[in-house]
């Protein structure tokens, strides 16, 4: 426990710490954007890079591991959008609870913690559902949330337009170029290879540091707007429902014959009990959706999270390596 502690307590001492700063208005509202380009758009890809450089390209791609993410993912947007429709909520806003439900912070906070926390080896499993989180199941809710609006121009329209989006995210295309340079042997070397390691090196605390920025400032003013009941509700599938189901499917398919480690497992689960991915509330806001009852969601899970993810590490009995 203490070991484990000594990983997540830093982790989620740096989101408290963007957050104090931006309630404390130390850090400026206007300056949130450009953090959040910073870690996008150089940071993490190379954080991303080297990871994909150094892991093997069916580790990154392992059709088993993506199998059963991408069926839990589907089981919860499917139920949870059902549900919402259910009780009168309207498409776009069921299509991004589901989102929020099924998405986690694995690109700003969960590639960099899950290796902390289990070794070099976790970047695999954890790349994996970045993959499939950006590709197909963001693409899915962004399609199911524009699905009326397209329904005279057709489904697969708002599909294509939602896979654009994913594909103007500069993540996988870091992925896919470390990915590349590792099949070719490609390695950098001199000014180059150090840049892109002080940029990397540079991800996880910045990025912790804005997603508690970006849930201090706009975030926590939309979350007070929006029912806590509701929220509470799709937190508690994020954090409790989402990993016990990938859980279960990765172990039923390891027993079934698929080639899924007893790691791996213990990673994806993990992975699927990272709080909500904060930029759910940015795809949100773009596709007309009601943001504070995103925010609030994001919001709940992330500080909801620091116990349920460590208790679950615990459990797992997951060891810093």
């Amino acid at each position: 426990m203490q070991a484990i502690l000594a990983v997540t307590v830093p982790f989620f001492g740096l989101v408290l710490c963007g957050g104090l700063a931006a309630r404390a208005q130390v850090l400026p509202a206007d300056a949130i954007p450009g953090l959040n380009v910073y870690v996008l758009y150089f940071a993490l890809p190379c954080l991303l890079f080297r990871f994909g450089a150094a892991t093997p390209v069916l580790d990154l791609l392992n059709p088993a591991l993506l199998g059963v993410y991408l069926v839990a993912a589907g089981l919860i947007v499917l139920v949870t959008v059902g549900t919402a429709l259910g009780a009168g909520t309207g498409l776009p806003d069921a299509a991004f609870g589901a989102l929020v439900a099924a998405f986690p912070n694995t690109g700003f906070m969960g590639v960099p913690l899950l290796v902390a926390l289990m070794g070099p080896a976790a970047a695999g499993p954890v790349i994996c559902t970045v993959l499939a989180d950006l590709f197909v199941t963001s693409s899915l809710c962004i399609a199911l949330a524009q699905a009326q609006e397209a329904a005279g121009r057709g489904p697969l329209r708002a599909l294509a337009q939602a896979l654009r989006a994913a594909l103007s995210n500069p993540l996988p295309w870091a992925i896919a170029l470390g990915a590349a340079c590792s099949v070719a042997g490609v390695r950098l070397s001199g000014p180059l290879d150090t840049l892109v390691h002080m940029l990397a090196d540079s991800a996880s605390p910045v990025a912790l540091f804005t997603i508690g920025a970006v849930l201090g400032a706009g975030g926590a003013r939309s979350a007070r707007r929006t029912p806590l009941a509701g929220a509470l509700a799709l937190a508690a599938v994020k954090l409790f429902v989402h990993p016990l189901l990938v859980g279960l499917l990765a172990a039923a398919a390891r027993r079934l014959g698929a080639s899924i480690s007893v790691f791996q497992i213990t990673v994806l689960t993990l992975a699927a009990a990272l709080p909500s991915a904060s930029n759910v509330a940015l795809l949100a806001q773009r596709y007309g959706a009601d943001i504070g009852r995103v925010a609030r969601v994001i919001l709940l899970s992330t500080a909801l999270a620091f116990v349920s993810f460590t208790l679950l590490a615990v459990a797992l009995g997951a060891r810093p390596r």
